[in-house]
């Protein structure tokens, strides 16, 4: 990690040289927006983590931008194309490009936190979006992920309150992936010690890859004669690699699986049956916070200022200001409710399902 950080400290070396003007075209994702900013509107770079992943361009990126511009800001953006190294010199020319507060989607939160820093110290303020960057100074917003953990976990121990489990992590470089581990125990703990529960896999997955997820079911299943009862996938798209690798061998729709995001093919997995639920968290919602809390930093760069935030102390013992949302677990039984908020629509949700076999699918 040390030459990550080292790298990363000479991709921003300049940031204190630039931390205002410049030219303000972006690159939103990979074709992102910039726009001509009139004097006195602040300019807000994001730094997406990798804007391929559906969900970004989908519902964060448009829910960001509409509040920025709707708070009379200008919207720039880039893509680090999962690259930590690539996202320390992003910041740079985001702050090159007159950013005077950045909205950061990290690729890795410990290398990216020497450009955050000398971001800050430059004067440009930084909202940590939904992963956390341990930095005193940063605003940190995100859904509870901790409580999205517990309530994957409360629905899939409801149904196999003994038996063996897999458990799914995300990238070990980010820190939401203990987070969710965290109310994963505080549901199972006490069963795994009663031996109730027997944790036959538990494994961190690079970049949340549902390719690499599934490669990891298969081996378990493999090694496991498939006697596997149930899995803790942490999101969708690793819960769509685990499911994969359960359909080979027959057990799809057998094994109860978590997820969380309420992307579209998890939404219909869970009317076919072959995942257990999906955590909703309304990335408009999130998008929303971030862009109005990146626009009152640019008027004040104290983030405990920010209407809304409250301290939060890090795994690492750092208190930082944060927001936090509220998920909501989606399974067969609410499954209109992402219908009625616009999230999907019926024909995308019901695809191949049989009709009336769940009640948003009549």
């Amino acid at each position: 990690m040390r030459v990550k950080q080292m790298m990363a400290l000479a991709a921003v070396g300049a940031l204190a040289l630039v931390a205002c003007g410049g030219d303000d075209e972006g690159s939103g994702g990979d074709e992102g927006s910039g726009g001509e900013a009139a004097s006195g509107d602040c300019i807000v770079g994001v730094s997406w983590n990798n804007y391929q992943e559906e969900r970004w361009a989908k519902w964060d990126e448009p829910a960001i931008k509409a509040a920025i511009e709707g708070g009379g800001g200008t919207y720039i953006s880039n893509d680090a194309k999962s690259s930590a190294e690539t996202q320390a010199s992003n910041l740079e020319n985001l702050i090159s490009q007159g950013a005077k507060a950045l909205i950061v989607l990290a690729q890795d939160g410990v290398a990216i936190k020497p450009a955050v820093a000398s971001a800050i110290e430059a004067g440009v303020p930084v909202v940590a979006y939904d992963r956390l960057i341990e930095d005193e100074r940063a605003l940190y917003i995100t859904f509870d992920n901790k409580g999205v953990g517990k309530l994957e976990a409360e629905e899939i121990f409801k149904r196999v309150p003994k038996g063996r489990y897999v458990i799914v992590k995300g990238s070990s470089t980010d820190a939401n992936a203990d987070f969710l581990r965290e109310g994963f125990e505080e549901v199972i703990g006490d069963a795994v010690k009663a031996g109730d529960i027997e944790i036959v896999s538990e494994t961190y997955t690079d970049n949340w890859d549902p390719a690499n997820a599934q490669a990891t079911m298969e081996q378990v299943l493999s090694a496991e004669g498939n006697k596997v009862d149930a899995v803790l996938a942490q999101n969708d798209g690793m819960a769509g690699g685990v499911i994969a690798a359960l359909e080979a061998q027959g057990l799809a729709g057998k094994v109860p699986v978590s997820g969380q995001d309420a992307e579209q093919a998890a939404l219909n997995r869970v009317a076919l049956g072959t995942q257990s639920l999906t955590v909703w968290k309304d990335a408009r919602e999130l998008g929303k916070a971030a862009g109005e809390g990146a626009l009152a930093l640019c008027a004040n760069t104290d983030a405990a200022a920010v209407g809304g935030a409250s301290p939060f102390t890090t795994p690492g013992g750092i208190d930082i200001s944060s927001i936090f949302l509220t998920p909501l677990p989606v399974t067969q039984d609410n499954l209109s409710a992402v219908i009625d908020a616009g999230w999907t629509d019926q024909a995308t949700l019901c695809q191949g399902v049989t009709a009336g076999s769940v009640a948003a699918c009549p």
